[in-house]
Parts: structure tokens; sequence; C-alpha cells
């Protein structure tokens, strides 16, 4: 097998993280841009290989997670009642519910709730002396 068909099979080989880190590892140590040039079509360019699929994979913004969810982590023994009141604030639940709730910590507590009321809900639980994440 010859040196460039080993190269090929190597490149094709990566995931698209790799194929990045490989871009941007050549356009340090060569001095190179793997962009396209200004009004060149992809397509004309065929001897570029994965490096501009990486390159563009690369420019793609990540998208900003919007949905959190508010998971009660622990409950000290002492403080369950302070916390069962946030939490039947927080859900609407029955005290049955929300009883079971605190009780089976680990648990989600609310779903795809927006960052900002996610963060205030947390910060409600611990006042409460809850152990609290979001994820």
């Amino acid at each position: 097998m010859s040196k460039v068909q080993e190269a090929f099979d190597l490149i094709t080989g990566l995931s698209i993280l790799e194929a990045a880190e490989l871009v941007k590892l050549m356009e340090e140590k060569l001095g190179i841009s793997a962009a396209a040039p200004a009004g060149m079509p992809m397509m004309a360019m065929p001897a570029m290989g994965a490096a501009p699929a990486a390159a563009a994979a690369e420019a793609e913004p990540v998208e900003e997670k919007t949905a959190f969810d508010l998971v009660l982590d622990e409950v000290p023994a002492d403080k369950k009642i302070a916390v069962l009141k946030v939490v039947r604030e927080l859900t609407g639940l029955g005290l049955k519910d929300a009883k079971e709730m605190v009780e089976s910590a680990p648990k989600t507590v609310k779903e795809g709730m927006p960052k900002e009321e996610a963060e205030k809900a947390k910060k409600q639980l611990e006042e409460s002396g809850a152990k609290v994440s979001i994820k």
C-alpha cells in the first residue's frame, strides 16, 4: 500500500473533531488556510480532500442549550420540611407527591426550564438546605 493511500485511509477514518484538529494543526505548522478562496465554489477544490469539510464543520456554531432540568440531588433529613415547601411551590404538586419526590432524591424536580428560571429555583432549593444541580 502506498503512503498516499495510507494517508487517505487514515484521514477518512477520522472523526469530525479529529479532522478539525488536523486542519488546525496543518494551518499552524504549514502556514496555510483551509478556507475556500472568496468566490470559488467548494466543488472546484477536490484536491483538498477532507480539510474543507472539517473546516466547515468547525465553523458551524454550536447550538446553545436552552432547556435545563432541575435535579434534587440530596436532602438532609433535618431540612426535608423546608425543601418540601419549596418543591411544592416550584412544581404545584400535592403534599404526598412532593414528599415522595423529596424522599426519593436524586430526582428531577422540573424539566425543560429556561436557564434563568432554573438558576432561580436552584437558589431557592439550596437556601432551604437541599443539594441541587442543573443539567
